[in-house]
């Protein structure tokens, strides 16, 4: 039960990196990709910092954020992500043997921490893409949220991304299709150990100019090397050490050759320091190339 209120901040990482980070080919001069999506997970487990599952009361952290990314040249892009809504909630504990209540809930709204960064086209032809991008994580949101300080929406440091970024585009058979792979490096500050970030993204058009499934895989790996005390002023761990293994899918449907629907379904193979269920998120976007 320890670690009941100790997850939420290695979600806020999980949400951004999931819109950031299969950005490969920079859009063209005045083209951009806009979207507004709602996130979800809910979870009474989680994955100690061992690897192992242990349960704890039930937890779950509503997101509504808005991502973007711009092309101001056709080598740069301008890319950001605004969760300017995230709730955080702690169902009521109750006794299973004498249905008593053991512990209040309590619910937690807040700004959440923003990402801003700038991306640069190495290389764009028709089917490759090389670039390069450099993030920065803003600590708008409230590390020490909820009556004991547990309920996280923000790390409370200021963090840099640097990030080279592959893409392909190819055919299967007659299917248009595409692939991404990136590589990361994630500076933290604050006492927060460093961390190697890496991921795959795979789609395939299964219906021309409409339906696109994709699948995605990332892998996050703490260095250790932080000073970060298990416990900050308010009895809480933050997540630092934070490591995991996700799979994803995720469908989208455009609607126009520019507005679409997605819906994204991402679970957990295995972790540290994380909450063990999976994740939903959906929303509209507006791609115009």
């Amino acid at each position: 039960m320890a670690y009941s209120k100790k997850i939420l901040l290695a979600i806020i990482f999980t949400i951004v990196y999931s819109n950031m980070a299969f950005s490969q080919w920079t859009k063209q001069k005045g083209k951009g990709y806009y979207k507004l999506s709602a996130w979800y997970l809910e979870a009474d487990s989680h994955f100690t910092d061992t690897g192992e599952t242990d349960p704890n009361t039930t937890r779950s952290q509503f997101n509504i954020n808005f991502y973007g990314e711009y092309g101001f040249s056709d080598k740069w892009d301008i890319v950001g992500y605004i969760p300017f809504f995230s709730r955080a909630v702690e169902n009521d504990e109750i006794s299973a043997t004498t249905g008593q209540l053991l512990s209040k809930g309590e619910a937690f709204n807040s700004f959440g921490d923003i990402e801003l960064g700038l991306k640069y086209a190495l290389l764009k032809t028709k089917n490759y893409a090389l670039s390069v991008s450099l993030n920065f994580g803003i600590p708008t949101g409230n590390n020490s949220g909820g009556s004991d300080g547990s309920f996280q929406t923000g790390d409370g440091e200021f963090n840099q991304i640097i990030q080279t970024n592959i893409g392909s585009s190819f055919n299967l058979g007659l299917v248009p299709s595409y692939a991404k792979l990136y590589l990361g490096f994630n500076n933290r500050t604050k006492g927060f150990s460093d961390e190697m970030r890496t991921g795959l993204e795979l789609g395939v058009n299964l219906i021309k100019n409409k339906w696109w499934l994709i699948g995605r895989a990332d892998v996050l790996k703490s260095l250790r090397n932080g000073t970060l005390s298990a416990q900050n002023s308010q009895g809480s761990i933050f997540a630092n050490n934070v490591e995991y293994v996700n799979l994803g899918a995720e469908i989208a449907y455009y609607f126009t050759k520019k507005l679409g629907v997605s819906f994204n379904y991402t679970n957990i193979v295995s972790g540290r320091v994380i909450y063990a269920s999976p994740s939903f998120s959906g929303g509209i976007f507006l791609d115009i190339k």
